[in-house]
């Protein structure tokens, strides 16, 4: 004999392990090489006297890939920034025509970011740019932003994709 208990769904999400969005995992990952970069900064001046400043070109390469990834968790859950004074004072029609604005004035925006600086960074490896401190190809750098950007346009296409079903 077994008893079956029913689990209201709020309790169900409560107990449920909570999903991760592969940027939130990247996004960890990166602020982790930060922290790291910042720490051996920090070591290397207190026991050196010497600057270990040129790592801060990984730093700022690395806080821009946490800010597209966050972009990306953001619209992922649905966290985006909106106006929901007014939002929220809308018929669903009126809601439902802003929501769809939302939608094409981002998806365009990073699709820009991403077509310009995919060009941006075809001249620099192509002009074989170097980084001023350490003298690295300056397209390492640049090449995330291209990507990530089309990333959160295919992540913006598969959310609208999504609620439609």
């Amino acid at each position: 004999m077994s008893i079956e208990v029913e689990v209201p769904p709020a309790e169900a999400e409560a107990a449920a392990p909570p999903s991760y969005a592969i940027e939130q995992i990247l996004t960890g990952i990166a602020m982790a090489l930060i922290m790291l970069v910042t720490f051996g900064n920090v070591l290397v001046r207190y026991f050196t006297s010497q600057s270990f400043a040129a790592t801060e070109e990984f730093s700022i390469a690395l806080m821009i890939v946490v800010a597209f990834l966050g972009s990306s968790v953001a619209f992922a859950f649905d966290r985006h920034i909106r106006v929901g004074f007014f939002v929220d004072r809308m018929s669903p029609r009126a809601r439902a025509f802003f929501d769809w604005l939302s939608f094409a004035a981002t998806a365009s925006l990073f699709a820009f970011i991403a077509w310009y600086a995919g060009l941006l960074t075809w001249d620099q490896y192509r002009f074989e740019e170097t980084s001023p401190a350490l003298g690295v190809p300056q397209w390492w750098y640049t090449v995330w932003m291209p990507v990530l950007s089309a990333t959160l346009v295919l992540r913006l296409v598969v959310k609208r994709l999504r609620r439609r079903a």
